[in-house]
């Protein structure tokens, strides 16, 4: 169970966001600020009691335009601290994702906010809370990475992962028989994997190559279907990863 802040400076805005995320089941509590000062006091609050304390939040959900200090810059106050609540950041503009992302947001909801669109960053806050405590990552081989989830471990063949998801901090391995969160960030995996045939295609995807099944060019945009999964590529990849595929067909 969640227990979430939202932070909005335009009231009907925010009394929406509220009105959602009270009737999300995974959200136990939810409390509204109106700006950034009002946030960070209840931020403040929150550090001051600890995890486990009344008055603790989980995660915040964030507007980036607001009069002083914006949705951003409360982010980058956030990660200095050592066990920052998640961030989502809410907002009607585009432009700042790469910056969102940057700072480790969970996700980047678009206004107007859909219910469903906002179920989703829910549900990865809610996995990133409840596994946070519990996953660690080793690699006994080259050709398995171990996960511990709950006391189990298990052993993942990295031939088996078709594509790997950025989720701030951690990164989900995804396989045909399902998918595992690991506290590790994807520019690690995408260096150490780049010889076993993994390619960036996205700030937020990493693709084995011999997993790809199509290549779609659809009104000058790009991507690629994964098993039943299509991935959008991003312009800055899109050159490099046709090269890599034609290469790979003509070896």
């Amino acid at each position: 169970m969640l227990r979430a802040l939202a932070v909005d400076d335009e009231q009907p805005s925010l009394e929406e966001l509220l009105y959602l995320l009270e009737a999300d089941p995974r959200v136990s509590s939810v409390e509204g600020a109106s700006d950034a000062t009002a946030a960070l006091r209840r931020i403040n609050r929150a550090l001051e009691c600890g995890p486990g304390g009344d008055d603790a939040i989980d995660v915040i959900f964030l507007d980036i335009h607001m009069p002083g200090l914006d949705g951003l810059d409360v982010a980058r106050l956030l990660a200095g601290l050592a066990k920052p609540p998640l961030v989502v950041f809410v907002t009607a503009h585009e432009d700042f994702a790469v910056q969102a992302f940057d700072l480790k947001a969970v996700d980047y909801v678009l206004k107007p906010v859909r219910r469903e669109r906002l179920a989703e960053a829910v549900r990865r806050a809610a996995e990133l809370k409840d596994a946070a405590p519990l996953i660690s990552v080793h690699e006994p081989d080259l050709d398995h990475i171990s996960v511990e989830l709950g006391g189990v471990t298990r052993f993942v063949a990295v031939e088996d992962i078709t594509h790997v998801e950025a989720q701030g901090d951690y990164a989900r391995l995804h396989t045909a028989q399902g998918s595992h969160l690991l506290r590790i960030p994807l520019s690690t995996l995408e260096e150490r994997w780049r010889s076993r045939g993994f390619v960036r295609i996205h700030r937020r995807h990493l693709v084995a190559l011999g997993h790809i099944s199509e290549l779609r060019l659809d009104a000058g945009t790009v991507s690629v279907l994964v098993g039943s999964v299509e991935l959008q590529v991003s312009r800055r990849h899109a050159r490099e990863l046709r090269d890599l595929l034609m290469r790979r067909t003509a070896s």
